[in-house]
């Protein structure tokens, strides 16, 4: 795991990436400021520029500060727990999700993902 801050909207979280291909894909295009589209009112979402590698699993259900890919280049940060039958590959998460609901607001969030000092 590699520590990482996830800022949304101005306010920090502490977050860790798995040793996965695609998150340590990721890990090496940081640091990196992206805004995100709202979607179902429970996650926030991107497309990247650049594909990563995929791992999908059906997880059954996704909790608050799950960062996951999906397909290949759709970065997703959910911000609500709830039960999908969608499949995703799991890049790391929020480690303290207190505020994060109200940080990423409703609409467009600004998200800053950088190396943790």
């Amino acid at each position: 795991m590699t520590k990482i801050q996830m800022t949304v909207n101005g306010q920090s979280f502490p977050a860790s990436l798995n040793n996965s291909a695609a998150a340590q894909a990721l890990l090496h295009q940081l640091p990196v400021t992206l805004v995100m589209e709202d979607l179902n009112g429970n996650e926030k979402y991107i497309y990247l520029d650049e594909k990563l590698a995929t791992n999908s699993v059906a997880f059954g259900s996704v909790s608050a500060g799950d960062l996951m890919l999906f397909g290949n280049n759709c970065l997703v940060l959910f911000y609500k727990s709830f039960a999908t039958d969608y499949s995703y590959t799991s890049l790391g998460s929020i480690s303290e999700v207190s505020g994060l609901v109200e940080a990423v607001g409703t609409g467009q969030a600004e998200v800053t993902i950088e190396r943790a000092e």
